[in-house]
């Protein structure tokens, strides 16, 4: 018999759709959040370039926090005993861990079996492993209001062998993470669909994972290299086999671009290092498309970022020219506030997309957008 969940500390709400865009409230044990959102990754349990209070006033819902990192340093037992993570970094609201399957399986000398995953640990060298069940106890520990399943993350490009094995371990390890997971009554457990490109297994992964019941579930397997379009693809088969009743989580995405087709099939919750990652090497998100900073063109230019954004950076009094300088002379508050900005940027894009959902215009809003934002695009990446 499936193991099952038998109960869960958080609701969702949906509210209304557009087409198949959705939004909703969903609530935890530290608040509501207005879906669609897109959630800061904090890794180490600090956003890059951010404070705490930065991201709250930037209008972010959930920050995320990475349990291979915060297992490692300052490890788990620590983050209990000084009060959990929300006390260890300051953030009241909603926090999600992932569970650290992404980053071992990453490493260059991994050894996965059904049992786990076992490594070397990059700072003392000794010898780790990572198992469902003690990927769930470092997230019991660490206290997030939600908490991701043990999964394999396929790679791509991945044979059909190779998906299909990532599925049966992603079934198994999903459910060892239900049995092992201690605080059903404070953290929502969720599942993650694999199967790479590949739709019939997509389709089996997420039928057995949906007869479990979980609180939420997420998309996993892509960001991985596969592009705009076979993210699309993947999005818009896999979404309408989850539950319509339950948050949908589409993991490491991405650009503007990419969260609003995703958007619009009907996905809730993205997060990604992208805000953050591009900030720090000049690259600003504006409605007119990216630009970088670094870009000896921007030396006298006294506009903000974007007009339009009401971000500290922009009604700050911080010109172009000025972030161009602090860029050239290495000084970290460029990266501060290109950061907040980025961050504003992505979070009013997903505020945005709320509104045009309650006024049934998501797809006339989605093609305006890109119509603007491609217009003015410079294609910088970092």
């Amino acid at each position: 018999m499936l193991a099952r969940m038998a109960s869960t500390p958080l609701t969702f709400k949906l509210e209304t759709t557009s087409g198949r865009a959705r939004a909703a409230t969903m609530t935890t044990p530290h608040g509501t959040v207005k879906t669609p959102t897109f959630m800061p990754v904090g890794t180490h349990g600090a956003l890059k370039a951010m404070t705490t209070e930065h991201a709250r006033e930037t209008g972010s819902q959930v920050l995320l926090g990475n349990t291979y990192h915060l297992t490692l340093r300052p490890g788990e037992q620590l983050v209990e005993k000084l009060g959990g993570l929300h006390k260890f970094m300051a953030w009241d609201k909603t926090l999600l861990t992932d569970s650290g399957g992404f980053q071992v399986f990453s490493l260059p000398k991994v050894e996965i079996t059904d049992r786990g995953a076992r490594f070397n640990n990059e700072f003392s060298g000794e010898n780790m492993e990572i198992t469902p069940e003690r990927s769930i106890e470092i997230q019991n520990r660490l206290g997030a209001d939600i908490i991701m399943a043990f999964d394999e993350c396929t790679p791509f490009p991945a044979t059909e062998k190779q998906a299909s094995q990532g599925v049966r371990r992603t079934l198994s390890w999903m459910e060892r993470c239900i049995r092992a997971h201690k605080r059903s009554d404070d953290q929502a457990l969720f599942a993650i669909v694999q199967g790479s490109t590949f739709q019939h297994l997509r389709a089996s992964c997420a039928e057995v994972l949906v007869s479990m019941d979980l609180p939420g579930y997420a998309i996993g397997g892509v960001s991985v290299g596969e592009g705009h379009d076979l993210l699309c693809e993947v999005s818009d088969f896999t979404t309408p086999l989850l539950p319509e009743n339950k948050p949908r989580y589409l993991m490491g995405v991405g650009l503007p671009e990419d969260l609003l087709a995703c958007v619009g099939h009907g996905v809730d919750m993205f997060d990604c290092v992208i805000p953050t990652r591009y900030a720090r090497s000049a690259t600003v998100f504006t409605s007119r498309g990216r630009i970088r900073l670094s870009n000896r063109r921007f030396r006298r230019d006294a506009f903000p970022i974007d007009a339009s954004c009401d971000c500290y950076a922009c009604t700050g009094g911080m010109s172009r020219a000025y972030l161009h300088h602090l860029f050239a002379a290495n000084e970290v508050l460029s990266a501060i506030l290109c950061s907040i900005h980025n961050v504003h940027f992505y979070q009013n894009l997903m505020r945005e997309a709320r509104k045009a959902i309650f006024e049934d215009r998501y797809d006339t809003f989605h093609r305006d957008f890109l119509t603007n934002y491609r217009g003015g695009d410079e294609e910088a990446s970092p």
